[in-house]
């Protein structure tokens, strides 16, 4: 027997390995196995498996078998090819995704150097920055590295010929080392008696005598309603040592042995069970989408339901009725931020048959839940972007949260794959509706509803007969004027805020943007505070008086003098959450105030903890980035204010305006979902913009009749499907040689494409790598599948992989990227 195998690397071809007769009945599709591949080892995808093959060369045997049970059948696996075809990876890239993190089996190398050898060859060394000199400084310093790290250090890929060169003169050895998987099963110890109750109590008294402690560990063990404790729990409750339990063991009378313990996540956020009456539109269209879920056919679903009109409460009485016909559900929200209300509302519905997979969750627990999924101990998954890839079989529900929104694009891995759409073709694959839910639908499922590929069903009113909030827009530039602006905050806003706290109200305030001041810089000379690895300025960070980019992570002092004149009028400019959170203490300093954004809720578990405390009451004012403009529902918040409208929408992207009237919709969407009616207070430094005024309608329709015109107009999506080609070094020089090399051969297609010049990317340069970038746009009506753009950009891959003289330089591919900066 011979099983095709494919790796999570980026070439396209799978490779022949023949079965070893004692792994026959254990490889199949869908089983992972560990092969030789070269000189390496690695851990690969079972993709097909028969009895011959047309294969001349000599075929390696598998080495060993990783799984007991498939993580995808022949079915599922349709949904990798199509995921592989699209996002234009490998099989073996897009099946990556099917598993956690830190469970491959694969060979290292560990280069172990004679430093002393290795300094004294330095020192002979003509050329300072050959790859060579580079080398050796590197392992005279110290004496072993993982090849991937001296690489890193290097700054060079290609080192292997002259590690070779060193390793013949005996300046280094080379070493080829099998490393485990980084996750295992979790034992732990557990005691328990081993003898009749009776026998105990007999043996007892003698005990007692000699050993009073090993008494009390009896005594726990008899009063106890399990059948065996966890050793570390018992010692502790008991204040006794490992020597008492192994006098014990000696003496027959208890067992001590080891048993699989499931790592399991422990939400910190949880609500009382609600029960609710459905609404007649919600009744419509859960008697709608469930003929679908009964008759196991596949239809997309647009649900248009404006913020508070009850959508979750649908997908839970869809998902009832999937789990009732012995079917599965998946459930995807766009950020972490949205698992811990949602996830504790299908808790409280379904126990403990749910699931959360995302990455505030250790390795362990996402393995632990990972396993639980393929054993069928849950059946319903809820996650972002990476929780489409669980391996749940027999779906017959997929709901997509806020369909929106960009976080369901994967931006920084290949494949770049946009978890909404992917979610469509896993339905198709797997014969079951799916749900688009969105306040604020974007213009491609929009048009794919008003085109009809897409069925659209809506809620147009709040549930408990909750009116929509009052929005105001308050243009800042006016209230300066009248000396109405008290540092970020208009009076207007204050005001607002001071009664809500008088009535005992809660209040969301949103700044989309981290930090403090957003960009320092000279008052003298105008020098800005910039990040010397990538073309961003530095923002200050108050709580540890520190200077931070937040694209590379770089971190450095807040400059006292300006470092090109050396003046010292150094001026901080612009306001991020942390200058909101420091003034809104100091306006209503017996407030409680909390700020959510990525620096506060690094820390797991953090986020539950305080949506907790501010569902009781316990925090007054909650101030964040747009966390808290995603699908929050607390019933006290009458007061939404936005500091600055314009965050978003100046970005150069042609999505900026469909941006900004989302989130402030969403946004406003936080205040007034009970009896108590909605106050949002906008402030702006352009009150008649378009975008503003349709948020001030909370206008969808309108927003986008207008925005679709444009977008036929420009010829964006969803008229176009674009791509866009990146190309990144850290030789400024070599990268634009590249991108012009590789644009001159895209520009052989360009009869049935759109293909813009090269340019460089808006942020030029990011952790000290360059980048530019192409764009381009395939019209609909001429590619309607994609299939022109994505073999005219493979055909000049493989044509610059195979001829040009920068092959070396890296070329990334991003199908319908959800940004172009």
């Amino acid at each position: 027997m011979f099983a095709e195998v494919v790796f999570p690397l980026p070439f396209r071809n799978s490779f022949t390995y023949s079965i070893p007769s004692e792994f026959q009945d254990q490889v199949m599709i869908g089983i992972r196995v560990v092969v030789p591949f070269g000189k390496r080892v690695l851990t690969g995808f079972v993709i097909n498996v028969k009895e011959t093959t047309e294969v001349k060369e000599k075929i390696k045997p598998i080495r060993d078998v990783l799984d007991t049970q498939p993580i995808f059948s022949k079915e599922s696996l349709k949904f990798y090819e199509w995921v592989s075809d699209y996002y234009l990876s490998s099989l073996g890239e897009a099946l990556k995704n099917s598993v956690p993190y830190g469970l491959d089996v694969e060979s290292k190398k560990t280069v172990v150097s004679d430093k002393e050898y290795c300094a004294q060859l330095l020192v002979k060394e003509k050329k300072e920055n050959s790859t060579r000199a580079k080398l050796l400084k590197v392992l005279s310093e110290r004496d072993t590295y993982k090849i991937n790290y001296l690489q890193k250090l290097v700054k060079r890929k290609s080192i292997y010929s002259v590690l070779k060169t060193l390793e013949k003169i005996g300046a280094v050895t080379i070493l080829d080392e099998i490393e485990d998987s980084k996750i295992k099963i979790k034992k732990v110890k557990f005691i328990s008696l081993n003898k009749s109750v009776d026998e105990v109590y007999e043996i007892m008294p003698e005990i007692e005598r000699n050993s009073p402690k090993q008494v009390v560990i009896l005594l726990e063990l008899l009063s106890s309603k399990k059948k065996s404790i966890q050793q570390s729990d018992l010692l502790s409750k008991t204040k006794s040592n490992q020597s008492s339990l192994n006098s014990l063991e000696k003496k027959n009378l208890i067992k001590i042995e080891l048993k699989e313990v499931e790592r399991v996540y422990k939400e910190t956020y949880n609500e009382e069970i609600q029960n609710f009456d459905l609404t007649e539109k919600q009744s419509e269209i859960i008697n709608e989408v469930s003929q679908n879920i009964n008759d196991q056919k596949f239809t997309t679903y647009l649900l248009h339901g404006i913020t508070g009109s009850g959508k979750t409460q649908v997908y839970i009485e869809l998902t009832k009725l999937a789990v009732k016909k012995k079917k599965a559900a998946l459930i995807l929200v766009p950020e972490i931020s949205l698992t811990p209300q949602i996830t504790s509302r299908f808790f409280n519905n379904f126990g403990n048959s749910v699931c959360v997979i995302h990455s505030r969750m250790s390795l362990g627990e996402r393995y632990d839940t990972w396993r639980g999924i393929i054993k069928g101990k849950y059946n319903i998954v809820i996650g972002p972007r990476s929780a489409l890839f669980a391996p749940l079989e027999n779906l017959g529900l997929i709901v997509v949260d806020e369909e929106h929104d960009q976080s369901y694009k994967q931006y920084d891995l290949v494949p770049k794959y946009n978890a909404r759409d992917a979610a469509v073709l896993k339905a198709m694959f797997s014969n079951c509706p799916v749900i688009l839910g969105s306040a604020t639908p974007s213009l491609e499922s929009m048009n794919n509803a008003k085109t009809g590929k897409y069925k659209l069903i809506e809620l147009p009113e709040r549930v408990d007969n909750a009116k929509l909030p009052k929005i105001k827009l308050i243009d800042v530039t006016l209230e300066k004027k009248k000396n109405r602006m008290v540092g970020v905050f208009s009076k207007t806003l204050l005001e607002a805020i001071d009664e809500r706290l008088t009535k005992k109200e809660n209040v969301i305030i949103l700044q989309n943007r981290r930090g403090f001041a957003t960009q320092v810089y000279c008052d003298d000379c105008g020098e800005i505070d910039m990040c010397e690895s990538c073309t961003v300025s530095m923002v200050h960070h108050i709580n540890k008086n520190i200077m931070k980019c937040h694209y590379c992570g770089a971190v450095k002092p807040v400059p006292r003098a300006c470092k090109n004149c050396g003046s010292m009028a150094i001026k901080f400019f612009g306001v991020g959450t942390q200058r909101v959170e420091d003034e809104i203490s100091y306006h209503f300093p017996n407030a409680k105030v909390e700020r959510i954004d990525s620096d506060t809720i690094n820390r797991k578990g953090k986020l539950g903890i305080i949506l907790n405390s501010f569902r009781k009451g316990e925090i007054d004012i909650l101030v964040g980035t747009q966390i808290v403009s995603k699908g929050m529902d607390f019933s006290n918040v009458t007061l939404v204010g936005v500091i600055s409208a314009e965050t978003s929408l100046w970005l150069p992207d042609f999505r900026a305006d469909e941006r900004t009237f989302q989130l402030l919709t969403q946004v406003a969407g936080r205040a007034g979902r009970s009896k108590e009616e909605g106050e949002v207070i906008i402030q702006t430094q352009n009150h008649k913009s378009f975008v503003l005024q349709k948020v001030l309608d909370n206008n969808y329709n309108e927003f986008y009749q207008k925005e679709i015109m444009l977008r036929q107009q420009s010829q964006y999506p969803p008229f176009s499907r674009i791509a866009l080609i990146e190309i990144k070094d850290e030789d400024d020089q070599k990268v634009k040689q590249a991108v012009n090399d590789f644009h001159r051969r895209l520009m052989q297609f360009s009869d049935k494409l759109q293909i813009l010049p090269p340019n460089e990317a808006i942020i030029f340069k990011v952790k000290g790598i360059f980048r530019y970038q192409i764009m381009i746009k395939s019209l609909r009506r001429i590619d309607p599948n994609g299939k022109i753009l994505r073999n005219a950009i493979m055909n000049a891959y493989v044509d610059y992989n195979q001829k040009s003289r920068f092959r070396d330089v890296k070329v990334y591919f991003d199908i319908d990227p959800q940004s172009v900066m």
